[in-house]
């Protein structure tokens, strides 16, 4: 080890792996050839690793500008004018020359793997180059012109994973989401009875060094009407007594008490909304007054943490948090909390849920968009009761179809936390605590497995392969007394949202449309092969109908499919509502009373409603039950959300007009290679494309049979708000009961028209989108280029940087 590399440790504070890189002979001429892998076995945590691997990728930039031609890299050079495109040229053939005097073993060794900052100069750099093309298209009414406008303007990309964090109080979501992003102090960590209220986003502040927090308010109107239910609870049930049901209305009637306290103290007792609604009590919120977003910024974490917990957490009432006079979270719809230089951030987003949804129709509505975008949910749980601990399940299996066949998760983790803390143990020796919390964690994964296997209505949406269990303990990372770093299982995790972040994917989508957009342009210019673009054409088109048949026909059979199996959801709905109605018109050991306050509730909320301490209601998702069963398997075999899988069968991956092979087994498809390359590109745009709308709109699909439902029982819920006096509960019961079966056989058999509808629309959005292949042929190979510039140079560079990342291991 020399003092070069001693020295650029120390510079970026990495000093602690001076003796690991001093043991492994690391100087300054192998510094550079480190692989990925080397690296990750001189540093295994990933934090330190990452901060490494970025300053490394700096550190080689800075030789190539310094010693070009000493470390093999791509040509940095930047768009020029065709006047100087024989300079150009020729620096590349040179700097092409220079690197082949290395052993191909040497080089592939010295190569370095492709990381998201190297990948971030190579998407800027094509950026750059396609802004320049298109400020060189002339500027006329030419349709190949606009086309390819149009083209390059369409190849932006902005990528966001969400990871959404449920929980209940106390879990240690908030700690959990500190330590794994490293910011120890970010999130308000609760006091014993503290708890956050309120979602949370956490990203990346990609605009500058501070942390920010973006505070976005419910509106006025809203409040306002959320005072009115609020109050008219309290007071519907102030007569009310079940001892049954005690400690549950209790908690119900403590939460209403809690949510107005915490904005105006004990001043909301014996007001009126319209009272409460005076500016006096948002002095410190204008913005909630203006309908405008509140944005809190800081240098530190710490500080920004102080200054946000009373727009994020509840307190307690026992004398905790006394300095601060007034809580505004139930005023705030969502908090965006943005994180300076987090690399793991870039392109996630961790979202903190409260568990399941709200009371508040415009917080429910946002939360039930979040969480059927999350990619990966994460489930919160104490290491101590994961095994016998039902609010962790019951937020499973409440959410299961929002994230799967309504939403889009692929990965479900079961966090166990606090995994250190193993109670009494005669010998507290590091080596005995060490044996006893490994054992427990295996014990608890074990466990934790077997219960999931156990899930019939969570296993209709996900295999075990989507479920993984992880044992943490924040405490053991960060103090590392008994475990190491490795063991608490906080890189496991850092490595997942590392892989997520992963850009590779986006940026190779980017650098391959631009090269097949310059291959076009470069192709139209040349006009190669001119006489036999018309047969090329032909061909392609009559491969083109080929390839969409393909998708076709397995697109109706599964129309066909759905229609079958909502015809049976639709007979069995039929002959079970009135099951159905009576499993949540009719709970057992709960009196007329108790059962009264909740069924109003439900009906003032559109059929739904959120308790405390128990799973929510929704009268609307069991009348529906029969016709998701009916769905349930077919629908997560055509629109599976894992990645490896492709919807429809398949089908829609596997389109290809093949032009790779056919430029390899026919000489006149070798004329015209750069249109080829510019249409094989193109499809594979497409096929992405697609991906995207196909995600989005199966949601639509699938949630168009409790929306249907929802909406034909409206009506009856309006009736049954408005009853009051004696018998109140029983004529509630029975408006609801008479107007499900006299919609019966209406209402069901419209679920499925509807989602059948969807569906068409969808199928027929699917091959609107490949037929554009029609057009792409057509301008590619049909239509006279004279009046487009020279792109010959930019091509090449485009065409470096793609070969660059297609020999990427990433």
């Amino acid at each position: 080890m020399d003092d070069f590399v001693r020295n650029k440790l120390t510079e970026w504070d990495l000093s602690e792996w001076i003796e690991t890189f001093r043991a492994q002979r690391i100087d300054k001429k192998n510094l550079y050839c480190l692989g990925h892998q080397e690296i990750t076995d001189l540093i295994p945590i990933v934090g330190p690793r990452a901060r490494f691997k970025r300053e490394l990728e700096l550190l080689k930039g800075e030789q190539n500008t310094t010693n070009p031609g000493t470390v093999d890299s791509p040509a940095q050079v930047r768009p020029s004018t065709s006047a100087s495109s024989d300079k150009v040229k020729r620096k590349l053939d040179l700097q092409g020359e220079s690197s082949k005097w290395q052993s191909p073993t040497r080089k592939k060794r010295c190569e370095p793997r492709l990381g998201s900052y190297s990948e971030g100069i190579i998407l800027s750099d094509v950026k750059n180059i396609m802004g320049f093309v298109q400020n060189t298209l002339p500027d006329q009414d030419n349709k190949l012109l606009q086309f390819l406008k149009k083209k390059i303007g369409d190849l932006e990309i902005d990528k966001r994973v969400l990871v959404g964090v449920f929980g209940k109080t106390g879990a240690g979501k908030s700690t959990l989401i500190n330590t794994v992003i490293g910011e120890k102090n970010l999130l308000p960590i609760g006091r014993v009875k503290a708890c956050t209220t309120v979602m949370i986003k956490v990203k990346a502040n990609m605009l500058n060094q501070k942390y920010e927090a973006e505070i976005e308010f419910i509106t006025k109107e809203e409040w306002k009407d959320e005072l009115w239910s609020l109050l008219n609870f309290l007071g519907d049930n102030a007569d009310q007594e079940d001892e049954q049901e005690g400690d549950q209305e209790d908690d119900e009637d403590q939460d209403t008490v809690d949510k107005l306290s915490a904005l105006y103290g004990e001043e909301w007792r014996d007001k009126t909304p319209e009272n409460l609604m005076e500016n006096k009590y948002f002095k410190e919120v204008p913005e909630f007054l203006q309908s405008k977003r509140k944005l809190l910024t800081s240098e530190s974490a710490e500080e920004l943490s102080a200054i946000l917990v009373k727009y994020t957490r509840s307190e307690s009432s026992d004398g905790e948090g006394k300095e601060v006079k007034r809580w505004y979270w139930p005023l705030v719809k969502c908090v965006t909390v943005r994180v300076p230089n987090n690399d793991l951030l870039q392109h996630v987003t961790l979202v903190d849920l409260p568990g399941n949804g709200d009371r508040n129709k415009s917080r429910d509505k946002m939360w039930k968009g979040v969480v059927g975008s999350c990619s990966t949910v994460w489930i919160v749980t104490e290491m101590k009761r994961a095994a016998a601990e039902d609010e962790a399940w019951d937020i499973l299996k409440n959410t299961c179809s929002l994230i799967g066949n309504g939403g889009e998760c692929q990965h479900i983790h079961f966090i166990c936390t606090k995994s250190d803390e193993i109670g009494v143990l005669d010998d507290r020796s590091t080596n005995a605590v060490r044996a006893r919390i490994l054992q427990d964690n295996m014990q608890a994964k074990d466990t934790v497995n077997k219960d999931f296997r156990k899930l019939k209505e969570v296993k209709k949406h996900f295999s075990d392969e989507c479920f993984k269990v992880f044992t943490v303990s924040s405490q053991e990372f960060r103090q590392q007394q008994h475990l190491t770093p490795e063991e608490t299982e906080i890189p496991r995790l850092q490595e997942f949202l590392q892989e997520l972040n992963d850009c590779h994917s986006e940026t190779l989508n980017y650098v391959s449309g631009a090269h097949g957009i310059l291959s076009l342009i470069q192709g139209a210019r040349s006009r190669a092969g001119a006489d036999r673009n018309t047969d090329v054409c032909r061909d392609l088109k009559e491969k083109m109908e080929q390839e969409i048949e393909k998708v076709r026909q397995p697109m109706e059979k599964t129309y066909d499919t759905f229609e079958r199996c909502l015809t049976e959801g639709v007979e069995k709905s039929k002959s079970s509502w009135d099951r159905l109605l009576k499993s949540v018109l009719y709970p057992p050991k709960m009196n007329g009373s108790a059962f009264h306050r909740i069924l109003k509730c439900v009906v003032q909320n559109g059929g739904t409603h959120q308790r405390k301490k128990k799973p929510p209601i929704n009268l609307n998702m069991k009348l529906t039950s029969c016709l998701t069963d009916s769905i349930d398997e077919e629908f997560k075999k055509t629109f599976p959300n894992e990645a490896k899988c492709g919807p429809f069968n398949g089908s829609i991956s596997s389109f290809s007009l093949e032009t790779e092979r056919l430029m390899r087994e026919k000489q006149e498809y070798k004329d015209v290679k750069l249109q080829l390359i510019f249409l094989k590109t193109e499809e594979e745009k497409i096929k992405t494309k697609l991906d995207k709308i196909i995600r989005e709109q199966k949601k639509m699909i699938y949630k168009s049979l409790m929306e249907t439902i929802e909406e034909n029982m409206q009506e009856c819920y309006k009736k049954a708000a408005e009853i009051r006096g004696g018998g109140s509960l029983k004529n509630m019961k029975r408006t609801i009961e008479n107007h499900v079966q006299e919609l019966k056989d209406i209402m069901f058999q419209r679920a499925k028209n509807v989602m059948l509808e969807h569906l068409e629309h969808l199928m027929v959005l699917i091959l609107g989108e490949l037929n554009t292949m029609q057009e792409s042929i057509e301008l590619s190979l049909n239509t006279d280029g004279d009046s487009i510039p020279d792109v010959s140079v930019e091509l090449q560079m485009v065409k470096n940087h793609y070969d660059e990342l297609m020999k990427s291991p990433n």
